[in-house]
């Protein structure tokens, strides 16, 4: 009974570790798309996904257009206030929470739970979407030539900039989304191991239209 108890316990691990495995994301394919005008003009926000899990080149076009590195300085797509590049990507997906990591184009683990509940905050559609951007500004990488409070409104300027970058690819690509403010955001804080100075601020529940 002890050696079958060790082999379960043993299998569980194993099954947790790989749960928490590193993504590598491919690189960005930057012809796809359509034109800046067109993705303007059919930009909008739907509720309603497929269950369809993210072909991984689109996850990794996705985080690339949101926040990704464009110029070999290691600037970003998405500007940030005196390039602090503040903003960070946990993709919350039914495997576990990651961490977008643009300068290797990979997902770092950071819990192997599905927490997609908790970023729908009573909103069941949310659910529904294989994955979800949550948007984290932290400000103390602006250090303390402004108040909290400046920091706190830089950093949502620049949460918003990068939501928008996610709202057009969507558009120009086929995929769906909608940007939202509402989440359990203390559940959240305390799964993605956050600290005071990573403020919450939005997200992006993206994924493919019904049909």
């Amino acid at each position: 009974m002890k050696k079958l108890l060790f082999i379960v316990c043993s299998l569980f691990l194993i099954m947790s570790m790989n749960a928490q495995k590193q993504i590598k994301l491919n690189a960005p394919n930057k012809s796809r798309g359509t034109t800046v005008m067109k993705a303007l003009s059919e930009r909008h926000s739907v509720r309603d996904f497929s269950s369809k899990e993210l072909s991984l080149q689109d996850l990794s076009d996705l985080l690339w257009a949101a926040n990704g590195i464009n110029r070999s300085d290691g600037k970003r797509t998405a500007p940030s206030a005196m390039n602090k590049q503040d903003v960070d990507i946990y993709v919350i997906m039914k495997s576990g929470a990651y961490l977008y990591d643009a300068k290797n184009q990979a997902l770092k683990p950071v819990v192997s739970k599905d927490l997609r509940g908790d970023v729908a905050g009573g909103q069941d559609f949310v659910k529904a979407a294989p994955v979800s951007l949550v948007l984290v500004s932290d400000i103390s990488r602006f250090g303390s030539m402004a108040s909290k409070e400046m920091n706190t409104i830089m950093g949502a300027v620049d949460v918003g900039t990068v939501c928008q970058n996610i709202n057009l690819f969507c558009a120009a690509t086929g995929l769906i989304t909608v940007p939202r403010a509402s989440m359990e955001k203390e559940a959240l804080k305390q799964s993605l191991k956050l600290t005071d100075n990573q403020i919450l601020i939005m997200n992006n529940p993206v994924g493919y239209p019904q049909k």
